[in-house]
């Protein structure tokens, strides 16, 4: 091959990467648009595209080809986001990725992208009358690792605030120190990064000006005694992240404040409702019920694949295993601790430690009752954890068979917010922060007995990040804020 030739090969290559940037670039636009103007949330193939960079963005459509085993083009997902802005919708969450899809499979048969999508959105345009529900504020109650987190999705994806507003932030103390402590460490994460916003700090007002959105800082230790009121917040649901109320009489504490209508805990619950969202959501009605759990960060990665696997084939027994990265409630050296091992060092030990998540199992999965054990051990790492499923199955599978099975759940139908299908090779732990799915289902290292009735599966799962959006998704629910979908 000649210099001219590879280097005429090499030029096209690199202008035909730039044009896709600058169709990245027009999508962008759209997406701020539309969220902004609209409160319509785009995604492509479940994942979020709100603050994406055009490489993030061509990452995405390489997803689609790779995963989905679509060739998602481009300047098509360009192009229908520019007809999206200009259709009356209504605040809603729209999978581009689908519509490209659609749209790449159908067009023949259609005149045009804005015929097109007047019929495959007919019910998101011109619905005055579809019952939205007003926005809900939310108050944090604790503020630690999942409660910074979830401050920071609630404000990233405020849009218009049409669904959830962070309203206040309830903490032990509020002097001006620890406001700037605070503020300092919302903004900056040796995990997850940089807040990309805008914080300010008024320590006079006990507030922060986040993305111009005003957060109260209150000082309590006694849930029960606080008047939201007073800082015009009504009927607001709490949020606890501190782990220290656990049951319904504790979290009912909440109820008695002014201003307050319902409670979400960010961890399982002694005797209320224990929720995975996707999973058993829809069996409790937010009209009914003011008290919620969320379950742990653990049952949410592991209950979407059970969930999978006993309707597709019916479980007979199994074990799970966390492995688990480590948490503040260890110690970072020896030292003594109310729990056995938890009190040797986090950073130099694997420790072998108990779990509620196969008790949590079975109450959001109630068939899989007297089915299931489950056990953890916490590992060095600081974020980024592993279920490894065994399951002996009631009909014979394949490898191949199972996961796709896992695949076509994780593409459609009810949990693909929650499962996340990965092909990737050389994936470990550090590759999953930030995955906004709670699942995600490791197809190259699935196992499966010569019978074909036992299987091994393995799911990793942010158990910060990807536990949050569950939280928040269930938190929509409970708010009754959750957009119509197009998935």
């Amino acid at each position: 091959m000649t210099d001219k030739i590879i280097q005429k090969e090499y030029t096209k290559t690199f202008d035909t990467w730039v044009t896709q940037n600058t169709h990245a670039v027009r999508l962008i636009a759209c997406i701020g648009k539309l969220m902004y103007e609209k409160g319509v949330e785009l995604v492509i193939f479940r994942n979020p595209l709100i603050d994406s960079s055009p490489s993030e963005i061509l990452h995405f459509h390489d997803y689609a080809k790779k995963v989905v085993k679509r060739p998602i083009n481009i300047q098509v997902t360009a192009d229908l986001a520019e007809h999206l802005c200009k259709l009356n919708l209504i605040p809603s969450k729209i999978d581009i990725g689908k519509l490209a899809d659609q749209w790449q499979s159908d067009r023949q048969y259609l005149l045009s992208q804005k015929e097109f999508l007047q019929d495959k959105l007919a019910d998101f345009i011109n619905k005055k009358d579809l019952p939205i529900g007003s926005p809900t504020d939310v108050i944090l109650y604790g503020f630690g690792r999942i409660g910074r987190l979830c401050a920071r999705e609630i404000i990233k994806k405020t849009g218009k605030g049409q669904q959830l507003r962070l309203r206040a932030i309830v903490t032990r103390d509020t002097t001006t120190e620890q406001l700037l402590k605070r503020a300092d460490l919302l903004r900056m994460d040796s995990i997850h990064g940089q807040f990309s916003g805008v914080i300010d700090i008024t320590p006079d007002k006990k507030a922060l000006n986040i993305n111009g959105q005003i957060v109260h800082m209150i000082q309590s230790t006694d849930p029960s005694t606080i008047d939201y009121t007073s800082y015009g917040i009504k009927n607001a649901l709490v949020i606890d992240n501190t782990g220290a109320y656990r049951d319904r009489e504790a979290l009912s504490l909440h109820l008695k404040s002014k201003g307050v209508a319902k409670v979400l805990l960010t961890a399982p619950a002694d005797d209320a409702p224990n929720v995975v969202f996707g999973v058993n959501h829809a069996e409790l009605s937010p009209a009914d019920e003011s008290v919620w759990s969320a379950c742990s960060c653990t049952t949410n990665a592991m209950v979407p694949v059970l969930k999978v696997l006993d309707d597709a084939y019916g479980i007979v027994k199994g074990h799970m295993q966390s492995v688990h990265a480590y948490t503040n409630d260890q110690n970072l050296l020896d030292n003594m601790h109310s729990k056995h091992r938890r009190g040797r060092s986090a950073a130099l030990n694997m420790v072998i430690t108990e779990t509620k998540s196969g008790t949590a199992i079975m109450k959001v999965i109630p068939a899989l009752k007297d089915k299931i054990t489950a056990n953890a051990v916490r590992v060095p790492t600081p974020n980024g954890s592993l279920a490894i499923i065994s399951v002996e199955l009631k009909e014979a599978v394949t490898k191949e068979s199972l996961n796709a099975v896992m695949k076509d759940a994780a593409l459609n139908g009810n949990l693909v917010e929650q499962i996340r299908y990965s092909v990737e090779k050389e994936l470990v732990s550090s590759d999953i922060q930030g995955n906004y799915c709670c699942s995600i289902f490791d197809s190259h290292s699935t196992l499966i007995s010569d019978d074909g009735k036992t299987a091994v599966l393995y799911v990793w799962y942010d158990n910060e990040f990807g536990y949050t959006q569950q939280v928040l998704h269930l938190a929509k629910y409970i708010a009754e804020v959750r957009r119509p979908v197009y998935f």
